[in-house]
C-alpha cells in the first residue's frame, strides 16, 4: 500500500561468502492467479493481517515439520523454532539459513525491520529483537499467518 515509504536497504544478515537466490519474477498477473486475494495483499502488497484470526496463530510447535512460504514453497522456519508469542500473529525466534532477507522499515512513523522471502521476494512480517522471550536469539519473527503454510516433513535442502 504504501511501498513508495518503504525503504529496501538490506540489513547485513547473511556470510559474505553465501550466494543470493535470484528471487522469482512472475507478473501480477501471474501472482493474482495462484495467490488468493488476501495472501496477494499480503505477500505481493506489503499487507499485514488482523491479529487473532490466522490458521497458525499461537499453535504450538512441532518437533517435525517446517513452515514455507505461501507464495513459492520455499522453505522457511523448522517447526520447533515456532513460540507462543501471544502477539496475534505466528512467532518464530529463527529463520532458516538463506530462507529471509531483511530490509529497513520506515513505515508508519516507526524504524522496523521488514523480513521477505529471500526466493519470490514476497512480504512476510517483521522481526523484533530485544523483548525479553525466553529463546535462544531473543527474536520475535512476527509473521503473517496468511503468508505461510506448514508442510510436516522435513526440510529439502536448496540443489
Amino acid at each position: 500500500m504504501f511501498r513508495s515509504v518503504l525503504i529496501k536497504q538490506p540489513f547485513i544478515r547473511f556470510s559474505p561468502t553465501r550466494t543470493i537466490q535470484r528471487a522469482m519474477s512472475k507478473s501480477e498477473s501471474e501472482w493474482k492467479a495462484v495467490l488468493t486475494p488476501a495472501q496477494f495483499r499480503v505477500l505481493r502488497q506489503g499487507g499485514t493481517e488482523a491479529p487473532y484470526v490466522g490458521e497458525y496463530t499461537d499453535t504450538p510447535a512441532s518437533d517435525v515439520g517446517y513452515y514455507e512460504c505461501a507464495g513459492c514453497h520455499a522453505p522457511l522456519y523448522k517447526a520447533n523454532t515456532k513460540f507462543k508469542a501471544h502477539c496475534g500473529w505466528p512467532a518464530f525466534y529463527e529463520a532458516l539459513p538463506g530462507a529471509i532477507k531483511v530490509y529497513r522499515d520506515e513505515s508508519h512513523g516507526m524504524v522496523r525491520e521488514e523480513m521477505r522471502c529471500a526466493t519470490c521476494d514476497g512480504h512476510l512480517g517483521h522481526i523484533f529483537k530485544g523483548e525479553g522471550y525466553q529463546t535462544p536469539t531473543d527474536e520475535r519473527h512476527c509473521v503473517n499467518s496468511i503468508s505461510i503454510k506448514f508442510n510436516p516433513e522435513d526440510p529439502k535442502p536448496k540443489a
